[in-house]
């Protein structure tokens, strides 16, 4: 298989991934425990919210410093300190014996996802090779979606048990994957342009040929040119290096960039999947089902939702990300309102379990309906951050980006049991018009990457802010398109010729093939 080893090593990077789904999926199994409940005085509302919350809080925190950790010492240092933090906080959450050792557990752990969530999806971009970046990059959704799985049959299979077992054994778990993330971490090669940026050339090159060279090498000269435009980009990008993050924004390039990253997990918070990955087993309560009922079609849900995610990481690399986003993002927005009249018509359930029960099952299976609609989005939205941004700031930017979701999963965290208490289901008539207003957005506003290398993209946005300054200083009309026939004239002749042009952007077509 081509690209093995890449792939697998991208996979073993990506248990950080699966720690940040099983650490979100978890929490809706615990708080509903009736041990849990006992142990921690039948948290109120605003307390329950606030334990989702400290997690969601600590991964701000995490996904805002890791630029700091990972631009100066490289990206493994960043996921092999996460591995470290997310088992203190899983011991703690495991031990707690009031409501602060918890808080302070769930912050720790948050943390640490918080980091590796910014950093996991560079890594994975920053090692594959363009053919298959899309699915490298998927990665991340893919094992986000098997860790919330494993969270919801672990715990409903503790639910089985009585006494403390039911919830302090789910929290505990989640210090396995992070200590196997932690010991094996030093045995993946260290992203190639980070080396390359640093000054190691010989390095940065005998990696990329290590996991980029297919059997037999026919691609040998493929990769020679990738080294080069990595090369040759990173010379041109230090021009204009990034010194503060005050610079981050005031740039236009750079400024358009983070929008659009920002934009695209905004998407996915306002969505309205961790409202219902969060709060599913209370929700199913409300439509009249039994808490062991409740937890079974959690685990479903989230077991079909990953079968979605199998289906469409597939073809990630086929298809182009906006004829994915699009109808995602409509999808969405009707299965929401759809659930949001029911609610409305049938009196937020009440009793309907009783007088209509073909209403429950309409209701239940919305939230199956919108899980398929939400996978597109979910995988694009880990891979399209990742490979917008050039080297000098793809760690910054994806930072920021992460922090942006993070930010938002805090607010809908905390907030979500008090709107359930005050709207009901016109809570999920928000959300509708949040899928619906984002879809627009998309259509308008966002560029297509798909089957681009990162330089390419790179080049993408050049030619935009080019194509601007031209049109401010009315030049010649053809100008942008001589300038891009030039581009692939010089890739046309170094492949004839087998020498390399080391001018920025001459390799840019060759290498996305």
């Amino acid at each position: 298989m081509p690209y093995l080893l890449v792939t697998l090593c991208c996979l073993f990077a990506t248990l950080g991934s699966f720690l940040f789904g099983y650490d979100s999926g978890v929490i809706s199994s615990v708080i509903d425990q009736d041990s849990f409940k006992l142990r921690f005085h039948n948290p109120s509302d605003a307390a329950t919210g606030g334990i989702v919350a400290s997690y969601n809080g600590g991964a701000i925190l995490g996904s805002v410093v890791v630029s700091y950790l990972s631009d100066p010492w490289g990206r493994r240092p960043v996921l092999f300190t996460g591995g470290l933090l997310a088992s203190l906080g899983a011991a703690l959450q495991a031990g707690a014996v009031n409501v602060a050792m918890l808080f302070v557990g769930r912050l720790i752990a948050g943390l640490a996802v918080g980091m590796m969530s910014a950093i996991i999806p560079v890594y994975c971009s920053e090692l594959s090779p363009p053919r298959i970046r899309g699915f490298l990059g998927s990665l991340q959704q893919w094992m986000i979606g098997l860790g919330v799985v494993v969270a919801q049959w672990v715990g409903y299979g503790c639910s089985l048990r009585a006494g403390a077992f039911s919830w302090s054994f789910p929290l505990a778990f989640q210090a396995v994957p992070a200590v196997i993330l932690s010991a094996g971490v030093w045995f993946l090669p260290e992203s190639p342009r980070w080396l390359i940026g640093k000054g190691d050339m010989d390095a940065g090159r005998a990696i990329l040929n290590r996991l980029h060279l297919v059997q037999g090498q026919s691609n040998a000269q493929l990769v020679e040119s990738e080294f080069v435009q990595i090369r040759d980009s990173i010379a041109e990008e230090r021009r204009s290096t990034v010194r503060s993050w005050h610079q981050l924004f005031t740039q236009p390039s750079w400024r358009h960039r983070v929008l659009l990253a920002c934009g695209m997990q905004v998407f996915t918070q306002c969505s309205g999947t961790n409202v219902i990955s969060n709060y599913n087993p209370s929700l199913y309560q409300i439509l009249g089902l039994s808490q062991s009922t409740s937890l079974i079609l959690q685990g479903i849900w989230g077991a079909l939702a990953q079968f979605w995610n199998t289906v469409f990481i597939l073809f990630i690399d086929r298809v182009d990300r906006r004829k994915l986003l699009l109808p995602s993002l409509l999808g969405m927005g009707a299965s929401m309102c759809v659930e949001a009249i029911m609610g409305q018509v049938y009196g937020n359930f009440e009793d309907a379990s009783a007088t209509n029960p073909n209403a429950i099952r309409g209701a239940i299976a919305m939230f199956f309906v919108f899980s398929l609609f939400y996978t597109s989005l979910g995988l694009i939205s880990w891979i399209y951050p990742s490979e917008i941004f050039p080297t000098a700031i793809r760690a910054r930017g994806s930072s920021v980006a992460t922090a942006t979701n993070w930010s938002l999963n805090l607010v809908f965290a905390q907030c979500t049991p008090i709107a359930r208490s005050h709207m009901g289901w016109n809570y999920f008539y928000c959300f509708a018009a949040f899928n619906w207003a984002a879809a627009i957005i998309v259509w308008v506003a966002y560029p297509e990457t798909a089957g681009k290398s990162l330089e390419e993209v790179e080049r993408l946005f050049v030619l935009d802010r080019q194509g601007a300054a031209h049109q401010v200083g009315d030049p010649s009309p053809s100008q942008t398109s001589i300038e891009g026939k030039d581009a692939s004239m010089i890739v046309s002749s170094q492949n004839s010729s087998h020498a390399p042009d080391h001018r920025p952007g001459a390799n840019a077509a060759s290498v996305g093939r």
